[in-house]
């Protein structure tokens, strides 16, 4: 590691700017420098870079983490992610605020220990749980993509008005499961009505909202009067458990529990441990792969026939692009589309539909996220 990087994570992530010395000031220019001489973004075309990763053989890890930190300067740091990343391979995608930052990403297998030396090499990164998932074929990314964000997740929060700080207790899954077992306990799943509706935990309350912005004031309102019961809840890897948990300890909540690394890490102990498994059905994840399977059990239906299946799928017109639950025989049928509407659109010329796109109302127009069942709403019309 060279004298410029070590500097640059001893002193720009943790030391105040004031507190830098001028020599580690001038070394932390060198490596801006060197920095601003390379692409920290990508520049092949989107269907191009799919091709590529569909056809590679590589074997790649997915992963995801997270990490509430006061980052000094985002884009900086952003920059520096990037231009260590990228010539390891990492493909993914990373958000970073003031706040933290948070990460979904694959990475070549082989890279997979360098990749974690680099992760060390930011002081409050280094021992840092990576969240590696159940199931993987490598597909789940197909390029690298690092935002600056005003927060790691949109939780709508005014974190100066409560101490987020104070979080719920976490539980490991054994400590889940018994928790669970308490007929005391009140069990949230924190996660959006679209994941919820391919898996969940058994005695899970799930929600209908369609974002976490909405579901945590409203998870709140619903439960005010069962204050003194215990409160366990969950989600993918933990992150957004981090901030309800300590918003509902905020509003009088006693005992608040949260599922320590999230469905993921739950489903590895279980494996691990030899545990019940309480988890019926996938856990929706963020990346192309859309969902991971926790156990053999089918909760949810094809939105087009209504027989029983739980994979996601994006309409293939990319004007719509509705995130909707579709069979393999409706995949077939309706060409990956949602609605005869967009099977017919997706025909027409690409100067057609550049201006049919101007005025035409799609399923996915409104209701991006799924919630409307073609089967029962008349969607296929």
């Amino acid at each position: 590691m060279s004298i410029e990087r070590r500097n640059f994570t001893k002193f720009y992530l943790v030391v105040p700017l004031h507190h830098i010395s001028r020599t580690a000031s001038l070394q932390l220019v060198q490596m801006s420098s060197s920095m601003k001489k390379k692409v920290l973004h990508n520049r092949v075309n989107r269907d191009e870079l799919k091709e590529q990763l569909s056809n590679s053989k590589e074997a790649r890890t997915t992963l995801s983490f997270y990490k509430y930190y006061h980052i000094k300067n985002p884009s900086f740091f952003r920059d520096y992610l990037y231009y260590e990343w990228s010539d390891l391979g990492v493909l993914g995608r990373i958000y970073v605020a003031g706040e933290g930052v948070n990460g979904q990403m694959s990475v070549p297998s082989s890279n997979f220990e360098a990749f974690k030396k680099k992760m060390a090499e930011v002081l409050f990164l280094n021992g840092i749980r990576l969240n590696v998932a159940i199931e993987d074929d490598g597909k789940s990314f197909f390029k690298l993509a690092i935002k600056v964000r005003n927060k790691i997740v949109a939780d709508g929060l005014n974190d100066d008005s409560f101490d987020v700080t104070d979080k719920g207790t976490h539980v490991n899954a054994e400590q889940f499961n018994t928790l669970t077992d308490d007929p005391n306990t009140i069990l949230i799943d924190m996660r959006n009505h679209y994941e919820s509706e391919v898996g969940y935990f058994e005695g899970a309350i799930l929600p209908e909202e369609a974002t976490f912005r909405e579901l945590l004031p409203n998870a709140i309102d619903n439960y005010k009067d069962q204050k003194n019961k215990k409160v366990v809840m969950y989600c993918t890897g933990g992150i957004r458990c981090e901030k309800a948990s300590a918003y509902f300890k905020h509003n009088g909540f006693e005992q608040v529990y949260q599922l320590d690394g999230g469905i993921i890490e739950y489903a590895r102990q279980v494996e691990e441990q030899g545990l019940k498994n309480k988890f019926k059905g996938k856990n929706f994840v963020f990346d192309e792969r859309l969902g991971e399977r926790i156990s053999n059990e089918i909760v949810s239906n094809c939105h087009q026939c209504g027989k029983p299946c739980d994979s996601h799928t994006n309409c293939a017109n990319d004007a719509c692009h509705l995130l909707f639950i579709q069979c393999e025989d409706c995949r077939k049928e309706h060409e990956g589309c949602c609605s005869n509407l967009c099977n017919e659109f997706i025909k027409k010329p690409e100067e057609e539909q550049k201006e049919l796109r101007k005025t035409t109302e799609f399923n996915g127009t409104k209701f991006g996220k799924g919630r409307y069942k073609a089967h029962k709403g008349g969607l296929l019309g």
